[in-house]
């Protein structure tokens, strides 16, 4: 099944939302963000601030904005974010996720966005560069494909980087929304599948940057768990049956050979074994054309 032409004919018609969410503890590089969003090139972004139980700071006129009582996550804090924008951001074409210590430094990000979503109508997501602000480096695991040795280097791709991304509204439409109950963790992978599935693409610009510090994701104490037990829940979601138990194998043996520390270790194995004995949500099998889709774009669905 191919994806149905969709969105505006000229790129000024194209609109654009952003989706920002943040815990209140970085009021400054949101505010720097924001800054950085309504100073784009060319129509007005539309912005959304989801605060994740916490106060938001005072925000410019005009910005649509909730409070939450807790953190509900990452994915189900960015689906309250695309409801601010009506029934799966029906009153925008394409939103933007950003994380709220982003930046983007250039001024013509949106329009790139809106050229590359009206010149290419079966475009469903876009995944951004990523670039410390201090060295210009992009980290290895910021490249969503498997050979990233050149983050300089656009491609088609088979996933993206949830805060540095654009989502094209049909594609809630026809996909769904992000996993909420993945919290934190792979729930872009979940998307992109959904939507190669259902007959999108997926590019990743080089052209496209966001500001980031160079992180580590194991900062989160609930990394290695989450990981494990996430992978497990996009096999079990996902895969055709025969790959429901090799896609999670071949990651268990993988990271094994990383040599992970025994506090490490123990958090992934109670994820991965949480993965199999937790629910994952509605089960929707990708076709068999897709599994080939994937393997076609250089990432079949086992690594």
């Amino acid at each position: 099944m191919s994806a149905p032409a969709a969105g505006a004919a000229r790129p000024e018609d194209f609109r654009l939302g952003a989706v920002i969410i943040t815990m209140g503890n970085r009021p400054a590089e949101l505010a720097a963000l924001i800054d950085s969003v309504t100073s784009q090139e060319g129509p007005a972004v539309e912005l959304a601030v989801v605060g994740q139980g916490a106060p938001l700071p005072p925000l410019p006129e005009g910005v649509r904005s909730v409070e939450l009582p807790e953190n509900v996550g990452i994915p189900g804090g960015r689906n309250v974010g695309i409801e601010l924008f009506g029934e799966d951001g029906r009153d925008v074409d394409a939103i933007l996720f950003l994380d709220d210590d982003g930046l983007l430094p250039g001024k013509d990000s949106a329009r790139l966005l809106r050229e590359a979503f009206t010149a290419d109508p079966g475009l469903g997501i876009v995944a951004f560069r990523i670039a410390d602000p201090e060295t210009g480096v992009t980290q290895r695991r910021h490249v969503p494909r498997l050979r990233a040795s050149d983050p300089l280097r656009s491609s088609r791709v088979t996933t993206f980087l949830g805060g540095a991304s654009a989502v094209r509204c049909r594609v809630f439409e026809q996909a769904g929304q992000l996993p909420a109950e993945f919290f934190y963790a792979h729930e872009e992978t979940d998307l992109a599948w959904r939507a190669l599935d259902a007959g999108w693409s997926i590019d990743y610009r080089a052209d496209v940057v966001l500001h980031h510090p160079t992180t580590s994701p194991a900062r989160h104490a609930s990394y290695f768990h989450n990981i494990a037990r996430n992978r497990v829940w996009l096999a079990r979601r996902n895969l055709p049956a025969p790959f429901v138990p090799l896609y999670p194998g071949v990651w268990f043996l993988l990271t094994l050979a990383r040599r992970p520390s025994p506090e490490a270790l123990k958090a992934w194995w109670g994820g991965f074994r949480a993965g199999w004995r937790e629910p994952c949500g509605e089960r929707r099998p990708m076709r068999w054309r897709t599994v080939w889709r994937l393997t076609r774009l250089g990432r079949p669905p086992v690594v």
